[in-house]
């Protein structure tokens, strides 16, 4: 176990954090957190220039870390939605203050241009 200077051990990050800090994976929580649930389709939408692959490996990614879930309806056609479980929910609320940081930086950087 590695401890940071202020003694707090860092190890439960080394496994999620890898997942999260991939390019769309607080987007596409953030985009569930917004939306409650949303289609494959409708998550496209939401999320501007990613690939159809890139989300789909990202949705299983993130489904395998239990941060969303994946519900298919035996409906035809068939019809499957995707939303956030309780830890994702968590996750959701705990990047809020980040993305404030980053709107308020780029307020800043924007004036000081």
């Amino acid at each position: 176990m590695k401890k940071n200077s202020n003694g707090i051990c860092l190890c439960p990050l080394e496994g999620i954090i890898t997942t999260i800090s991939k390019k769309w994976a607080i987007l596409i929580i953030s985009a569930l957190g917004h939306h409650e649930r949303l289609r494959f389709h409708d998550l496209m939408g939401v999320l501007e220039g990613i690939s159809p692959k890139t989300l789909t490996d990202m949705l299983k990614e993130l489904q395998k870390e239990g941060l969303i879930q994946r519900e298919a309806f035996a409906e035809i056609p068939p019809r499957v939605e995707y939303y956030l479980t309780e830890d994702g929910k968590k996750l959701c609320e705990a990047v809020i203050p980040l993305i404030q940081w980053v709107e308020n930086r780029d307020d800043i950087h924007q004036k000081n241009t």
